[in-house]
């Protein structure tokens, strides 16, 4: 077994002593600057318009994605993710920019990685950098066509090779961990994590995951039909140094869940809830103190480990965070008895 690294041995110390925070979303944060596509499109040579496609504003707008950091940072994020969500061949495919999957995830580790080691020299706080995975427009578990049960439009090697050609440049760019995060299909992420598992055992040493679930609807399921139980027990093995939920609702949708699976997984639980429910125009309402308070409810009952916000949540609802959960203890992740686990859409434990 390869031995922990060194970003994974200080951010399980210091998640022992507090609870952590991670930033906010990108998307909120780019729309806020009403980029205009010869933004996104900077000198890119290429016939699709290129609006939207906020990853490749890491190649076009550096100077916007820095910023962004410099402000989940500024608000007291301890984690950042970087702004690859879709940065992965087939997400790409849509824009036309298959071609830059490389280019785009490296130099997003690249911008965030300086921006956390020049805060981290000025103030000596150590700080840590995800490199994040979308789940892509494609299901492994689901076919496209009802008439044909059986088809899928990619299959489990290609969707592994789309994540490592992801994972090895957010890696080579620097970052401590890799986040498969918005997770609705759970062989999605099976895909994701071998291939980083992969990419581990070519570079020789530890390279840990961090898993997030989104759920579909309120009975706490994804969309490949998994219990959150399930989804943990399915990837267990791949030793996540985190797990949790992101996206889905809000704080008060989520506690449910968060509550079941802060009893059942004995690694460390990370959250990041959208700012509320989503209103008739799309937009979202809940005001960063109302994700404050909510968040430090949690934190009072002892749920979780890291916490930070998904859409629709902003660098103050991220200061808001910090603030509500600043000098509460982390959860204790519980000891599990030996027993056989085994999951399909729901988990069944036989001791």
């Amino acid at each position: 077994m390869i031995a922990a690294s060194a970003a994974e041995t200080a951010f399980r110390a210091l998640a022992n002593a507090r609870i952590l925070v991670k930033d906010g979303p990108y998307g909120t944060a780019v729309q806020a600057l009403n980029l205009v596509e010869a933004d996104y499109r900077g000198k890119l040579t290429t016939n699709h318009d290129q609006k939207g496609n906020n990853d490749i504003l890491n190649l076009t707008r550096p100077d916007a994605i820095a910023g962004i950091g410099r402000s989940y940072i500024e608000s007291g994020a301890d984690l950042l993710a970087t702004n690859t969500f879709n940065a992965n061949a087939i997400s790409q495919a849509d824009y036309g920019t298959e071609g830059l999957v490389r280019e785009i995830n490296l130099a997003a580790a690249r911008i965030l990685r300086a921006e956390i080691d020049r805060a981290s020299a000025e103030d000596g706080r150590p700080r840590f950098l995800a490199g994040a995975l979308g789940p892509t427009n494609k299901t492994l578990s689901l076919s496209p066509k009802v008439e044909d049960p059986g088809y899928r439009e990619v299959d489990f090697d290609g969707m592994k090779g789309v994540y490592r050609e992801q994972i090895d440049a957010l890696l080579e760019g620097g970052v401590d961990f890799i986040l498969i995060e918005t997770v609705f299909d759970t062989l999605n992420a099976k895909a994701a994590a071998f291939a980083a598992m992969e990419a581990e055992e070519a570079l020789g040493r530890r390279v840990p995951i961090m898993l997030s679930m989104t759920l579909t609807d309120l009975a706490g399921r994804n969309l490949s039909g998994q219990t959150v139980e399930a989804f943990w027990v399915s990837l267990e093995h791949v030793r996540p140094i985190t797990i949790g939920l992101n996206c889905s609702f809000g704080a008060t949708e989520l506690r449910p869940h968060v509550q079941i699976l802060a009893k059942s997984v004995d690694t460390l639980l990370m959250v990041y809830p959208n700012a509320g429910l989503p209103n008739e125009f799309g937009g979202y309402d809940e005001l960063p103190d109302t994700t404050g308070r909510l968040i430090r409810d949690w934190a009072e009952a002892g749920l979780i480990n890291a916490v930070g916000g998904c859409c629709g949540t902003t660098p103050a609802h991220i200061a808001a965070i910090a603030g509500a959960v600043a000098g509460l203890p982390p959860r204790e992740p519980p000891v599990r008895e030996p027993a056989l686990r085994l999951s399909g859409l729901e988990a069944s434990v036989f001791v």
